[in-house]
């Protein structure tokens, strides 16, 4: 039986929970938590530190181990303001995402998180696995790639592989669009599998036939453009 979202109601004493992946931003962490806790909203920062290597992991460490001790800021390395520890949560993983390895190993410039490679999944809407499957082998025919899942929104790239790049699409032409300008760079795209839980429209879902309908187009419009 499908979970029905309640009506709106208005929110007493609303808190934002706002997560911050960090990877290899020695540089910039600071100045990022002091823009973020300067904003006055009601909040708790979640840090989630992927494994940096850069220093930054101990950066984190260190402001964890003066939070612990009661301090309310930790002394800022780039001579600015103080950070402060305030509603901060530090999260250290033991390793770098799936996605990632790819790419920090130095074997993929794009990586494509795909739900048809054996990860673990929520079972629902057949046809919208059809339409995935068809939308693929299209686009696949298009840009002479061998991609199982084109339409995953789990992407990662390397900087320069979108520099020059301008994205037309909104919605979700924009997942054949990069697919085809990417494909025409001939950079290294690997796939690797992912766990994905799917939503139900009761529970958000936003994608329609109009989106497929669109996404056909893209993938032959970007296919022969630039």
């Amino acid at each position: 039986m499908s979970r029905h979202r309640r009506n709106p109601q208005a929110l007493s004493d609303p808190k934002l929970s706002v997560v911050i992946p960090v990877y290899n931003e020695k540089n910039t962490v600071e100045e990022l938590l002091r823009r973020v806790t300067d904003d006055p909203t009601r909040k708790e920062i979640l840090l989630v530190d992927d494994f940096s290597t850069d220093g930054t992991r101990q950066m984190l460490e260190k402001m964890q181990q003066l939070q612990t001790a009661g301090e309310t800021s930790a002394p800022a390395s780039d001579g600015g303001d103080p950070t402060p520890l305030k509603d901060l949560r530090f999260f250290f993983q033991d390793k770098n995402p799936k996605l990632l390895e790819p790419i920090v190993d130095g074997r993929a410039d794009v990586v494509f998180g795909s739900r048809f490679l054996g990860g673990p999944q929520r079972v629902h809407y057949f046809w919208h696995y059809v339409a995935n499957r068809l939308l693929t082998l299209l686009s696949d025919i298009f840009t002479n790639l061998k991609l199982t899942d084109m339409e995953t929104c789990y992407k990662v790239f390397r900087t320069e592989t979108l520099k020059g790049i301008t994205i037309k699409s909104n919605r979700f032409g924009f997942e054949p669009e990069i697919t085809a300008k990417i494909a025409k760079k001939n950079w290294r795209i690997y796939e690797v599998p992912i766990s994905y839980a799917g939503r139900t429209y009761e529970e958000g879902k936003k994608i329609t036939w109009k989106d497929g309908v669109k996404a056909l187009w893209c993938i032959f419009w970007f296919s022969i453009s630039d």
